[in-house]
């Protein structure tokens, strides 16, 4: 029986670090049921020459397709197959189109680790039944300074946001503007009002761009459109079905939040009961919404009941519960619209 091993990504926070191998284990989990080709199995951490890995076995030997799969596991830097004491490196092909700076350049106080990002992002994915390396489209209705949006491009999905809070706004709009003249490649983007019913209810950031002027001459383009509004009125903003995926980490507490008519809530289960049915609505049949979130502020049963409410069917997941700080206990839930 084939064995492999998968060398964990060293972790700048290394809170994040600590629990790396254990996430990288669940969301194996997660591709060997949903995504692979072979059959997985004897899934374990391991340490190897002081190293953290995770090791896992299958019946028979990992296709190419397999291991570009694995390519994209959120906290994973190599592929081998071990035979015996010895480590054969496997050619790893992840789907990242774009400089990984686009995801690591961006340093803020509150910033969701990148790797996590991914995590939620990946699982999210696999959910819908859409396959990772397809054109999809995502929506980010906390987005913040765009670190899921980024990851979504880096994949080569559509990108789409919304956020309250005007300086992370402006913050997304400079940031993205910059590095795409920095790439030299070929955009466009602007920032217009929004209004509905003659009222402004937002400004929002719209920007095309393709990886060279032949692709962007061709249509072979990728869109970005982040909306400065609160996210409760995500639906006055964006189509209903438009969108394969939604991925937000839920806030911890006011910032990313929603005005909801009486000021920034710190409770995201308040936050969620109001703003869940909205972006249900904005999902396609079949889509997935995957919520990072602080249990502390509610356990998985209010949030599952939260979700069910919207007519969601919740997903039965391994545990990605990780330990943030003391006054954060990190957990993801997702949900697939039927």
């Amino acid at each position: 029986m084939p064995r492999y091993v998968l060398l964990i990504l060293p972790a700048f926070n290394r809170v994040y670090g600590e629990s790396a191998a254990r996430l990288t284990r669940s969301e194996l989990a997660v591709f060997s049921d949903r995504a692979l080709r072979a059959e997985v199995s004897g899934i374990e951490e391991t340490v190897i020459g002081g190293l953290p890995y995770v090791g896992f076995d299958t019946a028979e030997p990992l296709s190419a397709a397999d291991v570009a799969l694995l390519s994209n596991l959120s906290s994973v830097y190599a592929v081998f197959g071990r035979e015996g004491e010895l480590l054969r490196p496997l050619p790893m092909r992840p789907l990242d189109r774009l400089s990984s700076d686009l995801i690591t350049i961006q340093k803020y106080a509150g910033k969701t680790n990148e790797h996590f990002t991914k995590l939620l992002l990946n699982v999210t994915v696999l959910a819908s039944g859409r396959p990772l390396d397809g054109r999809l489209t995502v929506f980010d209705p906390m987005c913040g300074r765009g670190t899921t949006l980024n990851q979504a491009l880096m994949y080569g999905y559509d990108a789409y946001g919304v956020d309250v809070d005007g300086k992370d706004f402006e913050a997304y709009s400079g940031f993205l503007r910059t590095w795409l003249r920095n790439k030299r490649l070929k955009h466009t983007a602007e920032t217009v009002p929004v209004r509905r019913e003659r009222a402004l209810v937002g400004r929002r950031l719209d920007v095309t761009f393709a990886l060279s002027k032949e692709a962007y001459k061709a249509g072979d383009v990728q869109r970005v459109s982040v909306v400065n509004t609160d996210t409760l009125r995500s639906r006055e903003v964006f189509k209903p079905r438009s969108f394969d995926v939604i991925a937000t980490d839920a806030p911890y507490g006011v910032q990313h939040g929603s005005k909801g008519g009486r000021g920034l809530s710190r409770s995201p289960l308040e936050l969620l009961r109001q703003a869940v049915p909205v972006w249900a609505e904005l999902l396609r049949p079949g889509g997935a919404l995957g919520i990072a979130w602080n249990t502390y502020g509610g356990d998985r049963d209010d949030l599952a009941a939260v979700l069910g409410a919207a007519g969601l069917d919740v997903v039965a997941y391994p545990d990605f519960e990780h330990w943030v700080d003391q006054a954060i206990v990190r957990d993801i839930m997702v949900a697939r619209k039927p």
